[in-house]
């Protein structure tokens, strides 16, 4: 079953969503190049962060960037920008596709980018990594109880005299 797309004034909405995408090219009218949205607004409208706040502290602290440049959290993006983000321990290189006001379903924010293939191979590679790595070892049990602690002061007291 195919999606229908309506176009009203420039934008268009899918159906069943609350988003609206700004699409380039022969789908909409008009010259899609003037068109732009925040780069945090962006984010968060993708699905790469939950919060517009925790898109801004992001880009804020250089973990994503713009066409290779480090960039404040209101930077106009427009379709065509390269961006690349940084979610530890994952990497993505995405180019935009569309622009989007709103969060919309998961399907819509797919839509609004493009993942380079050498992206999505090297996280694919690292994810299979670490499933493959054994799960840390943890020797120390925490904190040490109350018999532990007499004994480690014991100890103290004489390497003092």
């Amino acid at each position: 079953m195919k999606a229908l797309a309506i176009q009203y004034e420039g934008s268009l909405f899918l159906p069943n969503t609350r988003s609206c995408l700004w699409v380039p090219g022969s789908i909409m009218e008009g010259n899609m190049e003037d068109r732009s949205v925040r780069l945090d607004q962006w984010l968060w409208a993708a699905r790469f962060y939950k919060t517009r706040a925790l898109a801004a502290r992001a880009v804020d602290g250089g973990r994503v960037q713009v066409d290779g440049h480090r960039v404040k959290r209101a930077k106009a993006i427009r379709v065509g920008d390269h961006i690349r983000i940084r979610q530890a321990p994952f990497e993505y290189q995405v180019v935009v596709r569309a622009l989007a006001e709103r969060r919309g379903s998961a399907a819509a924010a797919g839509a609004l980018y493009l993942e380079t293939p050498a992206s999505r191979s090297a996280r694919e590679v690292l994810a299979t990594r670490l499933k493959s790595a054994p799960p840390p070892l943890f020797y120390e049990k925490g904190r040490p109880s109350k018999k532990e602690r007499r004994e480690m002061e014991r100890l103290k007291r004489r390497q003092s005299e």
